[in-house]
């Protein structure tokens, strides 16, 4: 699949930057505005896809002000992935350590503000999200989780991930979803998870966004995740301000054209709240 560069206003520079996890490098892109003291924005890319595949929220989310950084998972990517990592060695749980590794690389800038902080994921990338904010590690002040694959753990129990199937007793050491080889941690790290427990956590602003026809995460799963949410709400803050749900009638996994523009709007006033 080939993604759209996307297009740069004046003031909006576009560099690439590389940090280390565990010996690995992760490689990413950032879209900087003028300005120093700058809100922070990471985008998770989803699973086998790529940095590229999320590089548009990113820009438009540097339009807004802040600094906004997109990045490859260490073997999470099916084909033009630039950071380290065999996909035999990747998880959910490895993800969350090279999201972890990014969000102090990009607090430590001279010019970003390392207590705002806004994480984006897609995806498994969303669940990544979700899991990373939900350690309260990082002054994560809002999450954004576009069609979030809190599917994950129940698809390894049931043995049928994707489009692989196996026998959740008897794992294998590896196994193919497509194009991608995958290894046992794969499922084995998700297997006891319990993903709405794990995520329930996080005290800032959520916003989900979900098609009503995404036949890869059923959107159950969204509605599950915004009572989470409302389950652990701070005593005084409006259920709106905290968790909101949207659901957008017709779209499936990974937006369409005329759906993505429907997310983004839903995007750009929610990052835009600064109550």
């Amino acid at each position: 699949m080939i993604f759209k560069k996307p297009v740069l206003s004046d003031g909006i520079t576009e560099s690439t930057f590389e940090c280390k996890r565990d010996g690995l490098a992760i490689r990413g892109t950032i879209y900087r505005p003028k300005g120093d003291h700058l809100p922070i924005a990471i985008v998770c890319h989803g699973f086998m896809a790529w940095q590229d595949s999320v590089k548009h929220y990113a820009a438009f989310l540097a339009e807004m002000g802040y600094a906004a950084f997109t990045f490859d998972f260490c073997g999470g990517s099916v084909m033009c992935g630039k950071s380290d990592g065999k996909t035999t060695e990747m998880s959910v749980l490895t993800e969350t350590k090279d999201l972890e590794a990014v969000i102090e690389y990009v607090r430590n800038l001279s010019y970003t503000d390392s207590e705002k902080i806004l994480l984006m994921g897609c995806s498994q990338g969303g669940f990544v999200s979700a899991l990373v904010a939900a350690k309260n590690n990082f002054p994560i002040e809002k999450l954004v989780l576009f069609y979030p694959a809190l599917c994950i753990p129940d698809d390894a129990r049931a043995g049928k991930m994707m489009i692989v199937k196996f026998d959740p007793q008897n794992v294998p050491d590896t196994f193919r979803c497509g194009l991608m080889k995958l290894g046992r941690c794969y499922a084995m790290d998700v297997m006891q998870m319990d993903a709405f427990a794990e995520i329930k956590n996080y005290a800032g602003r959520v916003c989900i966004v979900h098609g009503t026809k995404d036949k890869i995460v059923d959107v159950s799963y969204a509605n599950r995740a915004a009572e989470a949410y409302k389950s652990t709400m701070p005593i005084g803050m409006q259920e709106s301000k905290r968790v909101q749900l949207h659901f957008i009638d017709g779209g499936g996994h990974m937006f369409s054209k005329k759906h993505d523009v429907i997310a983004m709007k839903l995007l750009k006033e929610f990052a835009a709240k600064h109550e």
